[in-house]
């Protein structure tokens, strides 16, 4: 049995937090630079800004947006882990609390859905747990912005729609909110499991790096058949049209029951914030 301290656990996540909002990841930056040389004039000046934003924003240690999302964290404890000093579930909002208060970060986070009183912290943050082997903690940070969040969409469909009710779903996503989601977008679709199975599986596409390929063939393909399709839409960096809506599109499956098809898309902007540590 290991124990880890809540104060490392603390500053852990008060790192990550700062990080996630400050640090493109160097996959996407290089993706938007070589999207850049493929776009019209237009487009390849918005890629260019966001590339100039990216710098500057890590240079000085600020937000890249002003955006700096409701808090997601994914937790993966080793059984052999024990936490010291209170709940897990306190120990990470308390990083996350410090984390936006000593980043300069924007607090977005409402009590009440409907009374829509600010907590001034951001926190509660959203904490998945998975328990796996060993006596590591992995922790993974991502700021959420709603800016693509509010256009993320999930369907049940019969089992008779199919791969192309799977792939017509996702498409008409994008074709009604892609263009308010800060594009280019990276965009995560869990297929199966159910309702909210299918949305975890989506938010956690999102995590793959973009120039790793989906180790299943067969997704493999699809997912790139998906990205030549809306891509094909038009819509383009920005909005403002061009060849460049999608960076990627990544697809994680689960198994699922014979009478359903459950289907989540979760949008993310070009940032496609997120920062992870193992302790």
């Amino acid at each position: 049995m290991r124990i880890i301290e809540s104060n490392q656990i603390i500053d852990v996540v008060e790192r990550l937090c700062i990080e996630a909002a400050c640090n493109l990841d160097e996959g996407i930056y290089n993706a938007i630079q070589q999207a850049a040389s493929d776009e019209e004039e237009l487009g390849a000046e918005v890629l260019n800004t966001l590339l100039k934003n990216a710098d500057l924003a890590k240079a000085k240690q600020v937000a890249m947006c002003q955006d700096t999302g409701m808090t997601v964290v994914f937790v993966e404890i080793g059984q052999q882990v024990t936490i010291s000093d209170g709940l897990l579930s306190d120990v990470i909002n308390e990083g996350v609390r410090r984390g936006y208060q000593n980043g300069y970060l924007r607090k977005s986070v409402v009590a009440d859905p409907i009374n829509r009183i600010n907590t001034n912290d951001n926190t509660p943050a959203i904490i998945h747990y998975n328990i796996v082997g060993g006596n590591q903690l992995k922790i993974t940070v991502i700021p959420k912005g709603f800016g693509s969040e509010n256009m993320s969409a999930i369907k049940m469909l019969s089992p008779s729609g199919g791969l192309e009710g799977v792939m017509d779903f996702v498409i008409d996503v994008i074709k009604k909110g892609g263009q308010n989601a800060c594009p280019p977008l990276i965009i995560g679709v869990g297929v199966g499991g159910t309702m909210e199975k299918a949305a975890i599986l989506a938010k956690t596409a999102l995590l793959r790096p973009i120039d790793k390929p989906n180790d299943d063939e067969f997704w493999n393909e699809i997912e790139n058949e998906l990205k030549k399709r809306i891509n094909e839409l038009g819509i383009g960096p920005g909005g403002l049209g061009g060849a460049t809506t999608a960076l990627s599109v990544n697809i994680e499956t689960y198994p699922t029951h014979i009478a359903g098809l459950p289907v989540a898309v979760n949008l993310n902007c070009h940032a496609a914030r997120h920062a992870e540590a193992i302790i």
